[in-house]
This record gives C-alpha cells, sequence and structure tokens, in this order.
C-alpha cells in the first residue's frame, strides 16, 4: 500500500477505498500504484507476487481444489487479492454472489485468510448458509450482484452468519454463497488475501488468460 514491496506495481489492480462508504463510491479499479496509503480497498493480481505465489500453491489447498475440479483437471487461479477495510471506514458490500458472465466455466471456490481479527464491528464477512443451493440468482450481473427485489426475496435481515475470524484462520467458501460485508466502525483494519480457484480449462470472452497453479 505504500509503494515499497518489490514488485512490478504496473501488474497490480489497485483500488482505493471510499470515503463514503458507499460502494458505488469507491475508487476505479484499475492497474498501477495510486499513490502511498493505508486506504487501498482492494489490490489484485497478488500470484505475480513469491510470498502470495508459495501460499497459494499449499498442498491442502491443491488438495482442495482438486476435489472440487477433478483430479486430472488443470486448476488456475482466477484472482488473488488482498481486501481490506481501513479503521474508521471501509466500503459496505453488498448482497452477492461471486459469478461472472464473460466466463465459460464459473469458479466454484475461493479461500478467505484473516490477517486482522475479522469482527462484526469491524465489517468481517456476512453469509446466508446453504444459498449457494439457489444457483445463480442474477445471471445477468456481470459480477453477481443481486436487484432490491431479489435482496428482500432472498436475503431477510437476521438471517445471516458472521465470519468472526483470528489473523491467520481460513475458510473455504463456495462462489454462489451470497455474502455481504459492513464498513468498519472501529479502529482496527480488518485486512485479509483471498483467492479464487478455477478449473484451468476456462476461456473468458474478454481474451483474458489465468495462470495454471497445478495440473
Amino acid at each position: 500500500m505504500l509503494g515499497k514491496a518489490a514488485l512490478n506495481y504496473a501488474g497490480l489492480l489497485m483500488q482505493l477505498d471510499s470515503v463514503s462508504g458507499k460502494y458505488n463510491d469507491a475508487g476505479e479499479q484499475s492497474l498501477g500504484f495510486k499513490g502511498p496509503t493505508l486506504n487501498y480497498r482492494k489490490i489484485q493480481n497478488l500470484e505475480i507476487d513469491p510470498l502470495f505465489e508459495e501460499y497459494i500453491k499449499l498442498p491442502l489447498f491443491e488438495e482442495l481444489s482438486k476435489r472440487v475440479y477433478g483430479e486430472d483437471v488443470p486448476v488456475a487461479c482466477f484472482r488473488a487479492m488482498f481486501m481490506n477495510k481501513p479503521s474508521h471506514q471501509g466500503t459496505l458490500l453488498p448482497w452477492h454472489q461471486d459469478a461472472w458472465t464473460h466466463l465459460d466455466h464459473q469458479p466454484l471456490i475461493t479461500l478467505w485468510t484473516a490477517l486482522d481479527p475479522a469482527t462484526i464491528d469491524n465489517g468481517c464477512v456476512e453469509v446466508l448458509p446453504g444459498s449457494h443451493k439457489f444457483g445463480r440468482i442474477n445471471p445477468d450481473h456481470p459480477s453477481g450482484f443481486l436487484t432490491e427485489a431479489q435482496i428482500e426475496h432472498f436475503c431477510p435481515a437476521g438471517n445471516g452468519t458472521f465470519l468472526e475470524l483470528a489473523p491467520g484462520e481460513v475458510v473455504l467458501l463456495h462462489n454462489w454463497l451470497l455474502h455481504r460485508s459492513d464498513v468498519n466502525k472501529t479502529p482496527i483494519s480488518r485486512r485479509a488475501f483471498s483467492v479464487c480457484y478455477m478449473d484451468g480449462r476456462t476461456r473468458a470472452s474478454n481474451g483474458e488468460t489465468y495462470t495454471h497453479l497445478f495440473d
């Protein structure tokens, strides 16, 4: 975030957090450094960093991926990213599924690692258990966000489960599990590392290619 890592920042997709807390007010998601600040919301393409690359290739994660996609199927990284809710800030993330219209195969699993304590007060992830069984609820949205009517129908208030985690704890999530997160109301940042594993045979309509992790 401070621009001091030994990396080619031109290859990182970086987004500044919103000041208002509204999702649509967050900064543009684009390649390149946006200046030294701890108020980044997202830093993506971290598979180019040797430390993160080593982590996402752990044997346990390979075993999990192969159980989902098959022993003989190559597994690729769809995205590896740092997510942040700065202290007394953060962006409200609306209810959505992780699904994308430009892919011919949908990625199915994400591993989410807490780097700070993730609590209700600092904006931990809230999920609706079992909601992945609904299938894709809004397949017309480019990245799986629900309409207001769909939120009212599928996400009744009080039915969610908050994923409160200690630093270093990891959760395995089905990408179609409905989830959201609130702003950070505390002086403790809520930083996390998320990696989405996909079928390595997936093709994207925009021509994007993906790094194979396990063959």
